[in-house]
C-alpha cells in the first residue's frame, strides 16, 4: 500500500460538512439559478459545444458558484483545480499554469477555479492575462463584488460574467427538505414548521449557512430522543448573534446599508456610526462603504459643502491602502462629518431636470454662436459668430443665451439657501437678474 496514496485519506461522506454532502452531482440536481443552468440558460447554452470557457461568477454567498463551478468541470472532462484569493500568491499560480499546460499537451483542459477572485491585487490578476487568452487554462472566478471594480479590465474582457441570484426562501425550502429527506446522518431528524421557516428566515440567502446550522442543530440533539425534533428554540441557540445576522448580499444587507445612507441624509452621525458599526462587525466589505459614502457627498450634501466630495473620495483611496480594521477609523471620521454638514440635494435635483429634457427632446440644436469654427466653411455658416467672451466683460460674466432656443429659459439648478450652496444661490441671481431675478 502507498501511503502517499491520497484515496486512503479521503473522509468518509458522514464525516463532511452537511454542505459538502448535500452538494450537488450534477448541473440538472442544481436548485435555483434557472437563468444559468435551466434548459434554456446561458451557461447550458455555453456549454452545448463541449467546452467551458473563462468567466466570473458575481453572486452572494451560498448561492452556488463553487458547486456550478466544478459540476462545469466535470460535465467537459476537464481538471479542476480550486485555489483561495486570500492564501494564494503569484507562485502558485505559475505552477498552476505550467501544470496546465502540460495536462493541456496531454490532451486534457484544465479549468482553474478563484475564490474571492477580487481579493487579488492587479499583479497577481495580470499573471493570468496570458494562460487564459492562450487557452491554456479555462478561469472561473467567484466573487461577492462588483467585478467591474474588482476585476482588472484586461482579465475582465476575456472572460463572461455570470450573476447568481440570492436563493429565494422557496428555493432555500427546497434544499433543506432534500437534506431532510435524502441525508443519512439527518436520517429520523424533524423539523417544526416554525423552526423551518426560523431557519430559512436567518440564513440570510446562504444555503451554506442555512445547512451548517441545520448540521450543528442536529449535533445538538439528544441521540436518544424519539424523535428527534428540532424546533426553533433550537434554531435561535445555534444562531447566538441573530441580532447581528447581516449577510452581503441578503436583505439585511440592504436594509442595513439603506439606514446607514439615510442617517447620515437626516444629518444624525451617532445613527450613522452605529449603522457603519454593524456593517463592519458583520463582515462588510469597507470599500464598499466607501463608495456609498462618494455617491452620498455629492448627491446628498453637493454643493452645500463642496469638500465633502474630496473628502469622501480620499476617504476610498486611504480605505484601499489601509484594510481594516484600520479602515473602520477612517470611515468613521467620514461618515460622521458627511452626517453633520449642511445639505443639498440641487446638482442631483439639476441633473434629473436636464436629462428629461433631453429625453423629451433629443434634437435640439447648439446655438451657432456656441458652436466651434475650426474651418472657413463653418465661419461662413455662423458658427461662433456673436460670441461673447466672458472675460472681456465686468466681473467676467456677460447674460447671454446658452441653451438652445426652445428652452433658453429653462432653469435646472435651484441651489438651496444653506452651506455654501447660499453664496452659489446669491452669485447666480445676482448675475442672471432676467432669468433668476426675483425667483425664490
Amino acid at each position: 500500500m502507498n501511503p502517499d496514496d491520497p484515496g486512503l485519506f479521503r473522509p468518509s461522506k458522514e464525516s463532511l460538512p452537511l454542505p459538502e454532502r448535500m452538494r450537488p452531482q450534477s448541473v440538472e440536481e442544481m436548485v435555483g439559478q434557472e437563468h444559468l443552468v435551466g434548459p434554456r440558460g446561458l451557461v447550458t447554452k455555453a456549454l452545448e459545444g463541449g467546452t467551458v470557457h473563462s468567466m466570473i461568477f458575481w453572486g452572494p454567498p451560498g448561492t452556488g458558484k463553487t458547486t456550478l463551478s466544478r459540476l462545469l468541470a466535470g460535465r467537459v472532462g476537464a481538471r479542476f483545480v480550486q485555489i483561495n484569493a486570500i492564501s494564494s500568491g503569484v507562485g502558485e499560480l505559475r505552477r498552476i499554469v505550467s501544470d496546465a499546460r502540460d495536462a493541456l499537451a496531454s490532451g486534457k483542459k484544465t479549468v482553474l477555479f478563484i475564490d474571492e477572485i477580487h481579493r487579488f491585487n492587479k499583479a497577481q490578476q495580470a499573471a493570468l492575462l496570458k494562460s487564459v487568452e492562450e487557452g491554456v487554462l479555462a478561469l472561473i472566478g467567484a466573487t461577492t463584488e462588483n467585478p467591474s471594480f474588482e476585476v482588472i479590465s484586461p482579465l475582465l474582457s476575456r472572460c463572461r460574467v455570470y450573476v447568481l441570484n440570492p436563493l429565494s426562501a422557496a428555493e432555500l425550502g427546497e434544499i433543506l427538505e432534500k437534506a431532510l429527506g435524502g441525508d443519512e446522518v439527518l436520517a429520523g431528524a424533524e423539523m417544526s414548521p416554525a423552526a423551518r421557516d426560523r431557519l430559512v428566515g436567518l440564513c440570510g440567502g446562504d444555503a451554506r449557512v442555512m445547512l451548517n446550522a441545520l448540521d450543528i442543530a442536529s449535533s445538538l440533539l439528544d441521540p436518544a430522543e424519539k424523535p428527534r425534533r428540532i424546533d426553533e428554540d433550537l434554531v435561535k441557540e445555534v444562531f447566538q448573534r441573530s441580532s447581528l445576522l447581516y449577510d452581503r448580499a441578503g436583505e439585511e444587507h440592504y436594509n442595513t446599508i439603506s439606514a446607514f445612507i439615510k442617517s447620515v441624509r437626516g444629518s444624525d452621525p451617532d445613527a450613522a456610526v452605529y449603522y457603519l458599526a454593524r456593517m463592519l462587525e458583520a463582515g462588510e466589505d469597507p470599500k464598499f462603504v466607501a463608495r456609498r459614502l462618494v455617491v452620498l457627498a455629492s448627491e446628498d450634501v453637493g454643493n452645500a459643502e463642496p469638500y465633502a466630495l474630496t473628502l469622501a473620495t480620499d476617504c476610498f483611496t486611504a480605505v484601499n491602502y489601509v484594510g481594516m480594521p484600520e479602515s473602520r477609523i477612517i470611515l468613521s471620521q467620514v461618515a460622521t462629518y458627511l452626517a453633520s454638514c449642511p445639505k443639498s440635494n440641487a446638482a442631483y435635483a439639476a441633473i434629473g431636470r436636464a436629462e428629461e429634457d433631453v429625453r423629451k427632446n433629443p434634437g435640439l440644436q447648439v446655438p451657432l454662436h456656441l458652436r466651434n469654427a475650426p474651418t472657413q466653411l463653418m465661419k461662413d455658416l455662423g458658427y461662433k459668430k456673436g460670441y461673447k467672451y466672458a472675460h472681456n466683460y465686468e466681473d467676467h460674466f456677460v447674460e447671454d443665451d446658452f441653451l438652445p432656443e426652445e428652452i433658453r429659459d429653462r432653469i435646472y439648478y435651484e441651489p438651496a439657501e444653506i452651506g455654501r450652496e447660499a453664496g452659489l444661490k446669491k452669485y447666480l441671481d445676482a448675475r442672471w437678474k432676467k432669468k433668476r431675478g426675483g425667483r425664490k
